[in-house]
């Protein structure tokens, strides 16, 4: 490998080369809850639009997570879209053991028995169409069925390991 002068030095693909390049890519945050015996959710800043036509969205989830086996049943997942004033709510849901629908967290169930969150700047409950092994993750895909996209406020935003707020 060559240094760059305006590249610096290069490194071997590692995972924690990998972690540190994506502490650089500001995400917004989300959100996934399904149900299973109970509800579930975590905080994902994975969640990305995959198709208009049919509507079609994704994201990330370790086999390792105590959701993992709840999402690898679920027919319907809910995708949460937080505000810069859910900071609390992201680090709840990304807290291990974490009581995650405790009486701090507002939620209620919604279409197809998934838990919502109330507050939150947009929703969709979303048909889950395929379950991807990539690595110790999956990547799901899932089909918007039903949402509002009118929640108040500007998007919460992860960034440098913290969470942030979107700046003009």
């Amino acid at each position: 490998m060559t240094a760059s002068p305006d590249l610096g030095t290069p490194r071997i693909a590692t995972p924690d080369l990998l972690r540190s390049v994506f502490r650089q890519h500001a995400a917004g945050v989300a959100v996934i809850t399904a149900h299973g015996t109970r509800p579930v959710g975590f905080t994902a800043t994975s969640l990305t639009s995959v198709a208009a036509e049919p509507p079609l969205l994704s994201f990330g989830i370790g086999t390792g997570a105590s959701s993992w086996p709840a999402v690898a049943e679920a027919g319907h997942i809910g995708v949460h879209i937080l505000g810069e004033h859910q900071q609390e709510l992201a680090a709840t849901f990304a807290r291990s053991g974490a009581d995650r629908f405790g009486p701090a967290t507002s939620w209620r169930t919604g279409p197809e028995g998934v838990p919502l969150l109330d507050g939150v700047l947009a929703w969709l409950v979303c048909r889950v169409v395929a379950r991807v092994p990539a690595g110790d993750h999956r990547i799901v895909l899932a089909q918007p069925v039903v949402g509002d996209p009118a929640g108040p406020g500007r998007p919460l935003l992860y960034h440098q390991g913290r969470f942030n707020a979107l700046r003009d």
